[in-house]
């Protein structure tokens, strides 16, 4: 069930979004979880780790950027772009090496 955001009423699927910003040339890991939001409810929080060669020279205006032609696409609605995006931030794993999305909530929110 938290694999999807309520924002404004409206869910959007983390797994979706993760989908599209590993698709970027420069991401290496991505990580996607609702946060809390006073006026919407949720937004995406997304946090991605960059390829080696593309360490400085990404920023989190690109990859909105990057989403943004998914939006003009019609695949995601305009607020499924994540309105913070952490770069090269530590994505939290369990003991088996998945990613942590209950540890990034209750560090975020």
């Amino acid at each position: 069930m938290k694999d999807v955001i309520k924002t404004g009423g409206e869910w959007v699927s983390s797994i979706e979004i993760e989908d599209i910003i590993s698709q970027h040339e420069a991401v290496n890991e991505v990580a996607v979880v609702g946060i809390i939001d006073e006026k919407w409810g949720e937004r995406p929080l997304a946090i991605v780790m960059l390829k080696d060669e593309f360490q400085n020279k990404v920023t989190e205006k690109d990859i909105q950027d990057f989403c943004m032609t998914f939006v003009e696409k019609g695949v995601i609605p305009k607020y499924g772009i994540p309105s913070k995006i952490v770069l090269n931030g530590e994505i939290p794993k369990t003991s088996v090496g998945k990613i942590s999305k209950k540890d990034i909530r209750s560090q975020y929110n």
